[in-house]
């Protein structure tokens, strides 16, 4: 099989998949973390293959949609192999898709996992971070915010401050570091407006 066909081929997986996925990695993300990938690749001496079906098939499997299971390496390799994909590819996608992934702290280890990872960060930053927190916070019934100290590690408004603002400072490749600093400035503004009873020099001290 062609690798044009293989990538219709994911794609159309994940579509099945995914549509109906309601934590903010729907397939609508997986595919905005495509076009990411492609708009990096623009800039960067890569496998564009390569890049684009670990692309695709980076949430197969993630431990959040299997109940902190990581069935990443057994989906993705059943997938592939159905396709006859080579071993050494299916090893290559498994490798990238592991460095992905916030929660595992993996640093990429070849040009290819980096772009992946940075596509899937930028999904998570702007405006339509914003939406996927608020989603992903509702699936695990987390609160929006609390200002009492004791409560607001539980809401979705902290995963901003746990995760989201730190995804700019990882990004790896000088094309995701200007977008993910634009978006920051948005973050700002509207988390001050959020929570309107501090002011900018309060939310600035205690949080970033």
């Amino acid at each position: 099989m062609e690798n044009k066909d293989i990538l219709i081929e994911a794609q159309e997986y994940i579509k099945e998949t995914f549509l109906k996925e309601g934590t903010g990695h729907d397939y609508y993300h997986i595919e905005r973390v495509v076009i990411n990938a492609r708009k990096i690749l623009k800039t960067e001496q890569a496998d564009s293959f390569i890049v684009e079906l670990a692309a695709w098939l980076h949430d197969l499997g993630d431990h959040k949609l299997h109940n902190g299971i990581d069935k990443s390496e057994e989906l993705i390799s059943a997938f592939l192999k159905s396709l006859a994909v080579e071993q050494s590819i299916i090893d290559r996608i498994i490798e990238i898709v592991s460095q992905v992934s916030f929660s595992k702290g993996n640093k990429p280890s070849s040009i290819e996992a980096e772009i992946v990872q940075d596509a899937d960060h930028l999904d998570a930053i702007g405006a339509i971070g914003i939406a996927r927190c608020f989603a992903y916070g509702g699936s695990k019934n987390r609160i929006l915010y609390s200002p009492d100290e004791k409560k607001k590690e539980n809401s979705s408004i902290q995963h901003f401050y746990d995760k989201l603002f730190k995804l700019k400072d990882l990004m790896n490749t000088e094309s995701a570091k200007l977008i993910a600093q634009n978006a920051i400035h948005l973050w700002k503004n509207i988390l001050l407006n959020f929570t309107g009873k501090f002011n900018k020099n309060a939310i600035e001290s205690v949080y970033l």
